[in-house]
């Protein structure tokens, strides 16, 4: 057994010819359309993200030079997004209850 994704009949990693056609192979087998091997890229930088992963982290997991490149990579969702903004709400939230009234502070 391998710990490879896609290898050999006899369990080795492949050329990268070999490589594109068991993909191409794989996604037929799924019936997956309008799918390439370096999406594969794109969803790794994507989850490990929205998983809370530091940008520089998957910056270097992926061999970018810059954090620039890997934010085109690393795709956010509205979903993903909706905890930043529940955390502003706890934020205002907070603030709210934790300010004392203008009477108090002689208002």
């Amino acid at each position: 057994m391998t710990d490879l994704v896609f290898c050999s009949h006899v369990f080795t990693s492949m050329e990268s010819g070999h490589l594109r056609r068991s993909f191409r192979l794989a996604l037929g087998k799924a019936n997956i359309e309008d799918f390439h091997f370096h999406d594969l890229r794109h969803t790794f930088a994507t989850r490990l993200v929205q998983a809370g992963v530091d940008i520089y982290k998957v910056q270097r997991l992926l061999g970018h030079k810059s954090p620039v490149m890997t934010q085109r990579y690393a795709h956010h969702y509205p979903e993903s997004l909706r905890a930043g903004v529940e955390i502003l709400d706890q934020v205002g939230t907070n603030l709210g209850q934790s300010a004392e009234s203008p009477a108090v502070l002689g208002m």
